[in-house]
């Protein structure tokens, strides 16, 4: 089951934003977010805001989903007005956004293209899964505007797949990077390290197997059992071992090791790309706390300080915006704290490192401990005045966080 929406404070039904929000909207880089909830299947470790089609939740299918996004995107133009900037990168997640024919992806995009316009080079997403792209479903993407495709490959052992209940074919996910590429679309591959059964030699060919692969980026998470989750009940059973952080740890380290030694380069702590320009430019604007509309159930926005969401079901969804209301939940505005235990969380996590400027009249100890712990680059921190962690840091990142936030607290 999908988990539950945060608490916060009401979101008025027009969706209006307090003037604080607005202040220089103009002058940060200004982003899309579509969200798509459907699936064929609910995978068993997937806490996302997703159903599966043909269920009791979804018996009404996908249709007229595309046209209730449109509507939601109409609200956010009025309510952000002539000072939005255009649009820098677009990403249409999920669930599986290719459960949706590949006309409505792309009609979508040009619905955000007519509202705002898109920067030169803008960088258009969509994430599928490995079987539902096919050479004809590519070429439409392509030629309708999308300029990456992310694929949920997860793994190349169908034993861990299995696990996970992916129900995609191993070889599958060769036709599609062949289909994608074949494009000129740029091609990501999704990995997820620590199933229950997986062995170090599992985990090994799955790198491999995604390498061999050629894509321009590769993402690679550390698998969480989250409360709530098949997979947890599973765990809870005793059917399944509980990820171990040891194991987990080592599996990191190798896919470290061999993405660097194939030309790929750690931008994020759990993404590698072959360079600059085909690093996530959508995901670089969460981390570095720019804008952006997130549309669809569940979907959580950020503009100026401001957080909301909106409700999470699909039906609850249209309901909202057939009657003329905003979709939004709830929503919140940050404070000074939040923001900056946000910029430190964030900011430590990519390879550029975040600037000692942030974090202000930091005790010069602590930065000395986390560099003779060994969690952060010596010369980064004392000649570039930046903090970038290390392989063991990037390990320990929630440590460095901690050292950081908690004594800029207290200090």
């Amino acid at each position: 089951m999908p988990p539950a929406l945060p608490s916060g404070d009401p979101a008025p039904s027009s969706g209006e934003l307090p003037p604080s929000a607005m202040v220089g909207l103009g002058q940060r880089a200004f982003g899309i977010y579509i969200h798509v909830p459907y699936c064929r299947v609910r995978c068993g470790y997937c806490d996302f805001n997703t159903y599966a089609v043909g269920t009791a939740e979804v018996s009404g299918g996908t249709a007229g989903y595309a046209d209730l996004v449109k509507q939601e995107l109409a609200l956010a133009q009025r309510v952000l007005g002539p000072e939005a900037p255009a649009v820098s990168t677009v990403f249409i997640g999920g669930g599986t956004p290719t459960m949706l024919p590949a006309a409505d992806l792309v009609g979508m995009l040009r619905d955000v293209e007519q509202r705002w316009g898109l920067t030169d080079g803008a960088e258009v997403t969509t994430e599928a899964n490995p079987d539902t792209v096919t050479p004809v479903v590519a070429n439409e993407l392509a030629a309708g505007g999308l300029t990456r495709v992310s694929l949920g490959m997860q793994s190349a052992v169908p034993h861990v797949l299995a696990t996970l209940d992916r129900t995609h074919n191993p070889a599958g996910v060769a036709a599609a990077v062949s289909a994608v590429k074949a494009t000129g679309m740029q091609v990501s591959l999704d990995l997820i390290y620590g199933t229950p059964g997986e062995s170090l030699a599992d985990w090994r060919r799955s790198l491999e197997t995604a390498i061999a692969l050629e894509p321009d980026h590769i993402s690679a998470y550390a698998l969480t059992v989250e409360p709530g989750t098949k997979l947890a009940a599973r765990v809870a059973r005793g059917e399944l071992p509980m990820p171990e952080d040891d194991d987990e740890a080592d599996k990191y380290e190798l896919a470290d090791s061999l993405l660097s030694s194939a030309g790929f380069h750690w931008y994020e702590v759990s993404n590698w790309s072959r360079s600059v320009e085909t690093q996530c430019r959508h995901n670089l604007a969460y981390w570095r706390g720019d804008n952006w509309w997130a549309a669809g159930p569940g979907a959580h926005s950020h503009v100026g300080g401001v957080r909301w969401w909106n409700v999470k079901h699909p039906t609850a969804y249209r309901d909202r915006l057939v009657a003329g209301h905003s979709p939004a939940a709830a929503r919140e505005t940050l404070t000074a704290a939040q923001r900056f235990d946000e910029a430190v969380l964030l900011g430590v996590r990519l390879a550029e490192g975040l600037p000692l400027e942030v974090i202000g009249d930091q005790d010069p100890a602590v930065i000395a401990s986390l560099i003779s712990d060994g969690l952060i680059e010596p010369l980064k921190a004392l000649r570039d005045k930046r903090i970038v962690l290390t392989l063991r840091g990037r390990l320990l990142a929630d440590t460095v966080v901690h050292q950081l936030t908690n004594r800029s607290e207290t200090g």
